[in-house]
């Protein structure tokens, strides 16, 4: 019961986390539109958010309703990997800077960003993200948040993916021809 509730408190971590991310995300994108930046690719980002937000009640409502119990080494091993994906992603954070946010918003003009983990992936961000959505539920054994979650994940993401890099255009096309999408050694998808 003791795990339970430290499950329950690691997820309102997340929540408060996801929030001050909002909070960023709206400064990030005054700023954006204030320097003529254009918003794209909004149809599926309503979808997006009601999925991540209903993340933050499932795990939990899975733990305690099902009774799951700490996985031991699993679980350990999979906080490990939301720490690391935590690292990623704001790692991406940081290297994006203003250009960060949780809608496509783009400069048509500017350069794409290639510091960073950009140097390696064209979407780091999104790969913490799916780690995240498959891990954290496993940190204390929510096998059908892990699956639900990464399965509605990976479907929102072939969208977003696509409406983002179309966004970015023919510069950021020949910029990251070379780099894979999500994860280095894999052939480009």
């Amino acid at each position: 019961m003791v795990s339970q509730w430290a499950y329950a408190g690691l997820m309102g971590l997340f929540a408060v986390e996801r929030v001050g991310e909002l909070w960023v995300s709206r400064r990030n994108a005054r700023q954006a539109f204030a320097q003529g930046a254009v918003e794209v690719g909004r149809g599926h980002f309503r979808v997006m958010a009601l999925v991540h937000a209903a993340f933050l009640v499932a795990c939990p409502a899975e733990v305690f309703g099902l009774g799951r119990r700490f996985p031991g080494a699993v679980g350990w091993a999979c906080l490990v990997g939301v720490l690391l994906a935590q690292g990623l992603r704001y790692w991406a954070i940081l290297t994006l800077g203003v250009r960060w946010n949780v809608r496509i918003i783009v400069w048509p003009e500017r350069a794409p960003v290639t510091a960073g983990p950009y140097r390696f992936l064209r979407h780091p961000n999104y790969l913490a993200v799916a780690t995240e959505l498959l891990l954290v539920p496993l940190v204390h054994g929510a096998w059908i948040c892990a699956t639900v979650f990464t399965i509605a994940n990976a479907l929102l993401l072939r969208v977003r993916i696509r409406a983002e890099e179309a966004a970015l255009g023919a510069r950021y096309a020949e910029t990251f021809a070379a780099h894979r999408r999500l994860v280095p050694g894999l052939p480009r998808s």
